[in-house]
């Protein structure tokens, strides 16, 4: 979840400081989420291309089995 901002919960504070804001007054911290950016690329990289190489690799059998499966989950939910 991220995290709320930190404007002040007063009306007219809060003017002045998004103006000092667009302005240029003050920066915006910026929000750092805990993750390595490096770390994150890598992983999109890899998620772009996984289901399709997955699906390649399947032969029809399988994936028959597999949509068989999902289909029999759907139409199971109580």
């Amino acid at each position: 979840m991220a995290k709320k901002s930190k404007l002040p919960k007063d009306v007219n504070e809060r003017a002045v400081m998004i103006a000092q804001i667009a302005t240029g007054e003050i920066e915006v911290p910026k929000e750092d989420n805990g993750k390595n950016p490096a770390a994150v690329a890598l992983g999109r990289l890899g998620g772009l291309k996984g289901g399709k190489a997955r699906a390649e690799k399947l032969t029809a059998k399988k994936r028959s089995e597999i949509a068989k499966k999902a289909a029999k989950a759907r139409w199971n939910k109580n």
